[in-house]
């Protein structure tokens, strides 16, 4: 190998590379790094992507026409696809191109003299290229669009590492491996490209159309809203039940029934309880049980560990580790593995010591590797872990979000190798007047991993430690007393729980022997999360550690419009699989994308054949004039409001006026009060008695235009 040209993904990492492979830098030049090399022995140059520096071209540069959005343009489905560079980084695309394309040593009596920098006086002479940018199916992509784009025919290596450390560098570059190897990886990430782009170019321009608006629409972020929006609607829809319980105490000892609907029986078997006076232990079972210890940390795990323990968000923590690998403390950041491989076994030990003292971890950490190690369970890249790199004084030296993750991802290395959690589980059956009541407690006999976990984080949850009692004891009742609690609805998705849902979308319809189900992928889910709020489909609510995620009337409007198809996780989990087949060379890139194809054409005839197209936010049926400044009132997916935006009219479907007393604001409802109407509704609810009751209800409205409920109470004689 000589005149060798590296192409990485940033600059950080181009310098890494040079350092590792003792590149000395004669003289700065812009965009690229060149210099003799230690380890190879002849000079090299370094370049860098930025990222994407070229991407599918719009739809007019196809045909001027597509500048304008119509439905009769649909679909679009390009026989041959265009690329372009990016605007904003095209000068660096140049350089690289340049690099890329300048000509080699042996070529120089045939072929004039490439020259690259401002003053024309450099030769860069390469006859060989080396694609260094991440090692996943994004970064090939990187690399591939680059070197066609500059119409590059020269032969390249694939460098494939985990981690950016000096010696997993140097031991890459020997290992080189040929581009040919990763031909699959490369076609599945093209058609993961393509595909996206036809759904969201056809869907967007689609809907938009169809309902005047601009509704984006995507592969992956559609589902994904669609899930938010069912959670919020079923948060909504949940009616509170009321149930009671019996709890008896005896010196210590807290014993619950089972749950009563009535709360008169369970009332009455309070007083049972009080009238005997004592209860009887009639079983005690107490198990000896263990909790083994965590797996290792792939991206999306660690994402919404740093969610509900440190309040990240899910980019947040994605651009926290990818820097900490390109300053070499951590392994690869975009793995989907928890497991680590078995040639890293005789390194743990050192590693779990050098992780220990750079937490300043006061005892003994066990090294159990079997428990981490599973060839089978690693494809790309091992689970996410600390190098030996990491020290206190590194950690110390780092910003505080960069610090935090590498804390944690250290801790849970320490944590997954250790000894599991070993404890008694007892569980107490009492009776007493007739009936069953039970307690259950937990007590740590030797904490194993959960000892540095609680060191580092420590367990809000409590022992429950069950008092000494002993089969047949009869026991003296010191209380009996009832109760009274409710269920509760699903809860809001933090971006922990939703990054779950994604991971795990649409997996019970999936064969159990898929390896890739869900939204996405773990480097493509925090940026699906992004893009929804960026769009305003989406709004992060709450404190930084109780944020919550909330679709908006936008997202929720959009939803309601979307075909079950584009909705469904099911079809984009397919989607995925069949990419991952595509990288094990098990199925065809052309067979893949005529399926996509065929999906928008079906789409698209469907919706263009549909006549009646629902209302969408602000285009639904009109129910009457507003009462405070006589514009239209429109039905909405959560109101029945006002069309003038200046306005703040609105009655809300999930109104608890109404529900205080038993009842729903209907459209027919609605369209009377909003007239002003008052309107008699019989066999209303009292919450409190559980009485019912006829009213007179109707809506008033204050001097800024805010409804409120009044009612009024026909009595006997005629009086109100």
């Amino acid at each position: 190998m000589a005149n060798l040209l590296i192409v990485t993904e940033k600059p950080s990492v181009a310098k890494s590379i040079a350092s590792a492979l003792g590149v000395k830098e004669n003289e700065k030049h812009e965009g690229y790094i060149e210099g003799f090399s230690d380890y190879f022995g002849f000079t090299v140059w370094v370049t860098w992507c930025l990222g994407h520096l070229v991407q599918m071209s719009y739809p007019e540069e196809y045909d001027p026409k597509y500048a304008k959005w119509r439905l009769e343009d649909l679909p679009l489905l390009p026989e041959e696809y265009k690329y372009e560079a990016i605007p904003e980084t095209k000068k660096q695309f140049q350089i690289v191109a340049k690099l890329m394309n300048s000509v080699g040593e042996s070529e120089q009596d045939k072929k004039e003299k490439s020259t690259l920098s401002r003053d024309n006086k450099f030769l860069v002479p390469v006859d060989r290229l080396c694609c260094a940018t991440d090692a996943g199916r994004e970064g090939e992509l990187i690399f591939r669009l680059v070197y066609l784009q500059a119409h590059c025919k020269k032969p390249f290596d694939r460098l494939w590492i985990s981690s950016m450390e000096d010696s997993a560098i140097q031991e890459g570059f020997a290992s080189l491996r040929p581009s040919k190897d990763y031909d699959a990886l490369y076609e599945a990430a093209l058609c993961r490209e393509r595909a996206d782009w036809i759904v969201g170019m056809n869907a967007t321009r689609l809907y938009s159309c169809l309902y005047g608006s601009t509704l984006n629409v995507g592969r992956v972020m559609t589902p994904t809203l669609a899930m938010l929006v069912d959670r919020e609607q079923s948060i909504r829809d949940f009616v509170p039940e009321t149930f009671y319980t019996v709890q008896l105490q005896s010196d210590g000892l807290k014993a619950s029934g089972r749950k009563y609907k009535d709360k008169t029986e369970a009332e009455e078997l309070a007083e049972c309880c009080r009238n005997e006076g004592q209860m009887s232990v009639t079983k005690v079972v107490t198990k000896d049980k263990s909790e083994k210890p965590p797996l290792l940390y792939d991206l999306t795990s660690l994402q919404r560990d740093a969610n509900k323990i440190l309040g990240y968000s899910a980019q947040q923590t994605l651009d926290y580790l990818q820097s900490l690998y390109e300053k070499k403390l951590v392994t690869y950041p975009r793995t989907d593995s928890r497991y680590l491989t078995e040639d890293m076994a005789a390194g743990l030990p050192q590693l779990a010591k050098t992780a220990a003292g750079a937490l300043e971890y006061p005892n003994p950490v066990p090294v159990n590797a079997k428990q981490v190690i599973n060839n089978a369970k690693v494809s790309d890249h091992h689970a996410v872990i600390p190098t030996k790199e990491v020290s206190t004084a590194k950690i110390r030296e780092l910003p505080k979000g960069e610090a935090e993750i590498l804390k944690l991802v250290t801790v849970r290395l320490l944590c997954a190798i250790g000894l599991p959690c070993r404890f008694t589980e007892t569980a107490v059956t009492i009776t007493c007047a007739g009936e069953t009541f039970s307690i259950r407690g937990k007590q740590i006999l030797d904490p194993g991993w959960k000892a540095v976990m609680n060191h580092y984080y420590p367990a809000k949850e409590k022992e429950e430690v069950v008092p000494n009692v002993q089969e047949g004891q009869v026991l003296a009742i010191s209380n009996a007393e009832v109760k009274e609690g409710k269920t509760k609805p699903a809860q809001h998705f933090t971006e922990g729980s939703l990054l779950r849902a994604m991971e795990t979308a649409g997996a019970e319809d999936i064969p159990e022997e898929a390896e890739r189900k869900g939204l996405g992928t773990p480097a493509t889910r925090a940026g699906t999360i992004e893009k929804l709020i960026q769009k305003g489909f989406v709004i992060r609510s709450g404190d930084k550690k109780t944020k919550i995620l909330l679709p908006t009337e936008k997202g929720t409007s959009l939803i309601a419009v979307m075909p079950e198809k584009l909705k469904s996780p099911m079809m984009t989990a397919e989607w995925e699989q069949k990419l991952l087949d595509m990288e094990h060379h098990s199925y065809d890139s052309g067979r893949f994308m005529g399926e996509i194809s065929a999906f928008v054409q079906d789409l698209i005839d469907k919706q263009k054949a549909e006549q009646n197209i629902p209302g969408l936010a602000s285009g639904g049926e009109k129910l009457g004039i507003c009462p405070v400044c006589g514009a239209e009132i429109i039905e909405r997916k959560q109101s029945y409001s006002c069309t003038n935006r200046d306005c703040r009219f609105a009655l809300w479907k999930d109104n608890r006026f109404l529900q205080s007393i038993g009842k729903n604001l209907t459209r027919d409802l609605a369209v009377k009060l909003i007239s002003g109407e008052k309107v008699k509704l019989k066999k209303c609810v009292s919450r409190k008695s559980g009485k019912t009751f006829d009213a007179v209800i109707s809506v008033t409205v204050d001097p800024e235009g805010k409804a409120s409920f009044s009612m009024e109470l026909p009595q006997k004689g005629g009086r109100k």
